[in-house]
Formats: structure tokens, sequence, C-alpha cells
């Protein structure tokens, strides 16, 4: 499937640009702010802090926002976290923890510099082109004010434009017929993300429920008896991917090739950086 500029645009700048949130998952300073507010359990707070911009929702709404997570993993957190604590004392402490793990891992003289306030000001334009319809969790973050820190600014544009491009690639797997748990079990052949064992634990799948969209994959002929992707699924990736980066790409068309460029330019040093800091939380 071929796709536009836009799209592949799109597509580098997610690369890029997902460290600088992906980070607040795996450094040690969200889990201390989390469990200072009584969350204990490391997907307790995960689920908390990325569901905190819908408020107290039931489990039903994180189940359709996070798609591939296990409805009883998601129940075992929501909404039980909110009888010890609030969605709005776990956005301020996300936003606390981020400040401190972005101090920690770049310095205070990177957060203080011209190059950060201009990737901040550049991915905020890039979110001017966003819109809330049909992508609920991101429009449950674009609801949320704009912090004044430029490194929390940069933060919390790269938090919309993820969660809008998240938004997005939930509807292409619909299109794509692949459920929950088959979704998982069609990208480990991709061999790009976690491990099996690892994503299929860390996403609350037993092993049955594996085994089972495993062979109902099989039998639909997207992946082969070895547990790779035949022809057939390697299109279907193909084509979901495509059609990911393609509802992703209003945001760099917006913003330009010059100024997407500039801002992968300026965050791809601190990308770096967080990608370490996101393999020292894996340890």
């Amino acid at each position: 499937m071929t796709i536009s500029a836009g799209a592949e645009a799109a597509r580098a700048a997610h690369h890029t640009l997902e460290p600088m949130h992906a980070v607040s998952y795996f450094a040690s300073e969200h889990g201390l702010h989390y469990a200072d507010l009584g969350i204990t359990g490391g997907m307790r707070g995960y689920f908390a802090s990325r569901s905190a911009a819908l408020g107290r929702v039931p489990a039903e709404v994180v189940v359709a926002t996070f798609y591939n997570f296990s409805p009883a993993l998601i129940a075992k957190a929501i909404p039980s976290v909110w009888e010890v604590t609030s969605p709005e004392a776990v956005l301020e402490a996300r936003l606390a923890a981020t400040d401190a793990t972005y101090r920690r891992v770049l310095g205070d003289d990177v957060l203080r510099s011209d190059e950060m306030a201009e990737a901040a000001e550049l991915a905020k334009t890039a979110t001017a082109a966003l819109s809330p319809i049909g992508r609920p969790l991101y429009a449950g973050h674009a609801a949320l004010p704009w912090p004044d820190a430029p490194h929390l600014r940069l933060f919390h544009a790269v938090t919309l434009l993820r969660e809008h491009r998240g938004d997005g690639h939930i509807a292409a797997l619909l299109l794509a017929g692949l459920d929950a748990v088959e979704t998982l079990v069609s990208y480990v052949p991709v061999g790009k993300g976690l491990p099996e064992g690892v994503l299929r634990t860390t996403r609350g799948w037993s092993e049955p429920e594996w085994d089972a969209a495993v062979a109902r994959l099989r039998d639909r002929g997207i992946i082969d008896d070895s547990g790779g992707l035949t022809p057939a699924g390697q299109q279907q990736r193909d084509t979901i991917e495509a059609q990911t980066d393609e509802a992703a790409a209003a945001a760099y068309l917006h913003l330009g090739p010059d100024g997407t460029k500039r801002l992968r330019d300026l965050v791809r040093p601190w990308k770096q950086a967080m990608n370490a800091s996101i393999v020292d939380g894996l340890r």
C-alpha cells in the first residue's frame, strides 16, 4: 500500500518523538510519585496515569480505549484505583514525575535551552491540526491545560500526538478484523516490539487465550505454522501501519516539511537519552 508524504512524515516523527512520552511508563520517578498517592503495582499506576484524563470512567471505557490489554487485567485497576486517589491527583503526579525524569535524564541546562523552547513550540503547533472527533483518548488529554514549562509543554504535545495516533491505530485494527489478543499475536512476528512472553504477560493474556488467538489467525491464513506472517498476514500488517500513518498525517502536514524536520532534529539527541532510560527501567 503506497502512503503519502504526510504519512511518511508521521511515521518518522512518531519514531523520534515516542520516547519523550514512553519514558513516563518506565522511569522510577513515576512509580514513586504514584506510590505516594497509595497506588501500588506498576500496572495500576500505568492504567491510572494513562486513563486519568478520561476521569472516573468504568473499566469498559478503558478496555475500549486501550484495546490490546486484557479486560481482566484492566479490571484489577479500574475503577478500584480511584478508591485511594483521584484522576486529578494522578495527573498532577504524572506531570511532577515527568519533570523529575526529564531533569535527571536531560539536565537542567537542556530544559532551560532555546532548543527545548523551540521544540515545545513546534510540537504544539503540530497539535493545532488535530481533531477530537472519533479520538476518545486523545480528546481526554486535549482537554487538559497546557503546562507552563517548555519541557512539560513538549511532553504534553508529544502525548497528544501519540494518543491521537493511537486512536487512529485502533480504528485500523478494527477495520482489519483483529481482536485485542490477535492484534498482539500478529505483531510479534514483526520483531519490533517486546518478546512474546513479555508482551503476553504485561498485557494480561493467559496462555490458553494466546494459543486460541494463534489458532484463529492460522485458520484465517494470517500466520503460518512457524508463527510467522503469511503473505496475506504481511499485507494486512502493512495496510494497518499505512492507515495508521495516514490517519496521523494532519499534524505534520500542518507543521510542514521544514518544521517537522526541525522538530525531529531537535528531539533526536534527547530521544537517545530517553531510550537509554527506558532500557534501564526494563531491567
